[in-house]
């Protein structure tokens, strides 16, 4: 499968997108941490187009930093991804007391790092 997937973004809890593929994926699903979480609903929208929905269940919404994947492969059911399964998106999503702590932390790293280039741009400039 060689699909090109475009993502409509997240609303109501449920994630939608469109992908464009001559032919229907077998299986599209939702995959947190290598589980497959819920089948996404894949309804034909023109030839070579099918429209994708796939509902974040709640139960698996936790505080920090998650990254949900869509991969569309043959498997059935709640199976996990088979060999060699597509990954078709990533949706991150961040929630929760610890999102304060996870972007002082990134932005601080950022800051580090943008210190040490402009450091070696000057050393570099006056040699």
């Amino acid at each position: 499968m060689r699909g090109d997937f475009t993502s409509l973004g997240l609303k109501s809890g449920v994630w939608e997108g469109v992908l464009t593929d001559a032919d229907r994926p077998g299986r599209v699903a939702l995959v947190l941490h290598g589980r497959t979480l819920v089948q996404a609903q894949v309804i034909p929208d023109g030839e070579g187009r099918f429209r994708i929905a796939a509902a974040l269940p709640a139960g698996s919404m936790a505080e920090g930093a998650q990254t949900y994947l869509l991969i569309a492969d043959d498997g059935e059911g709640d199976e996990g991804p088979r060999p060699g399964a597509t990954r078709l998106g990533a949706m991150p999503v961040i929630a929760g007391a610890a999102l304060d702590e996870d972007l002082r932390a990134e932005i601080e790293l950022l800051r580090a790092e943008v210190d040490l280039l402009k450091r070696e741009f000057r050393r570099l400039a006056t040699a």
